[in-house]
């Protein structure tokens, strides 16, 4: 026999998990780490719960990690999914399981490697096969190995490991330490270098504010060729870097915005509205100065944004 000790117990603790799980967000939109993906996420975050009364809740992940977890049901979106770096999530996912649905947000972005313009005119640095020469890439020393050093993204980003293939690719592997490290602390290190007249090379995108903020030259390189671009999904077994190759520049990269498939039952007006969001390069470039330059709180400029821009967002939910 239950005592009502007990039963008073199993009945508050029932309570307590449905109301755990009432209480739980409709939408978890996910974002990883970089300055446009974080501007678009709180500002779907803004426009879902203004428009169609949900709760949202913004929760930090790798792009693999929110394409997994949208997958399993436990994340909902992806507001900046860039295509090509993650194709090989879109053939798992998208074309694969079936259970993300991928819409192009009609931003486009472009990316390669950058030094600044004084570090242009110190080294004579034009192209970046230049950095598979020992001589130049000692240029870009930094921990007095003897060796270059590149910053070739962050943990996590779809075009780190592809920069690992390029490296390789050009030959610059070898002369270069390739480093992986938060963007934040990279671009600080730009900062830096203007600031002292240090030459340095570093990945670099747009639609980033860091073409506002400093004088930039992008390295030359061939044009695109998709016949030479051969990405194997980078992977904990051995051998997918050496059986990758792209000596080649990037594609220009479409930019995403992505769901859950499940999202079309279980909030349909959410799904449709995600599928009509548009967003502009020069947008998208401008709420990254907002964010980064500026400093600008990421909630209360999304709130702004929202109310400034009231017709574009209505045209998501019509």
């Amino acid at each position: 026999m239950v005592s009502k000790k007990l039963l008073a117990l199993c009945c508050a603790t029932a309570m307590s998990a449905f109301g755990s799980a009432a209480s739980a967000a409709d939408i978890v939109i996910g974002v990883p780490n970089w300055p446009s993906v974080q501007a678009t996420a709180h500002i779907l975050k803004v426009a879902l719960e203004n428009k169609l009364g949900l709760e949202v809740e913004l929760k930090d992940g790798s792009n693999t990690q929110v394409f997994d977890a949208m997958n399993a049901g436990t994340m909902h979106v992806h507001p900046e999914a860039w295509l090509p770096n993650v194709d090989h999530l879109r053939r798992k996912y998208v074309i694969g399981a079936k259970s993300v649905k991928m819409h192009p947000s009609g931003a486009t972005g472009e990316q390669g490697m950058c030094v600044t313009k004084g570090t242009a005119e110190r080294t004579g640095i034009k192209a970046l096969k230049d950095l598979r020469d020992p001589d130049m890439a000692k240029k870009f020393d930094i921990n007095g190995d003897g060796k270059g050093d590149v910053w070739i993204g962050a943990e996590g980003w779809g075009s780190t490991p592809i920069e690992q293939v390029r490296a390789r690719s050009y030959g610059y592997d070898k002369t270069m330490n390739l480093r992986v490290m938060e963007e934040v602390d990279a671009l600080a290190e730009v900062d830096a270098a203007v600031k002292q007249d240090k030459d340095i090379v570093f990945f670099c995108y747009s639609p980033h504010h860091i073409f506002a903020s400093h004088d930039l030259v992008v390295l030359e390189e061939p044009a695109h060729d998709a016949t030479k671009w051969i990405i194997v999904p980078p992977s904990p077994t051995p051998g997918w870097l050496e059986k990758s190759s792209a000596p080649v520049g990037w594609d220009t990269a479409h930019l995403h915005v992505s769901y859950a498939t499940s999202l079309e039952k279980d909030q349909p007006k959410a799904a449709a509205a995600l599928a009509n969001v548009t967003l502009s390069t020069d947008t998208l470039t401008a709420m990254t100065y907002a964010l980064a330059v500026e400093k600008k709180d990421p909630a209360e400029f999304a709130a702004e944004w929202v109310e400034q821009n009231k017709a574009i967002v209505d045209g998501w939910f019509e």
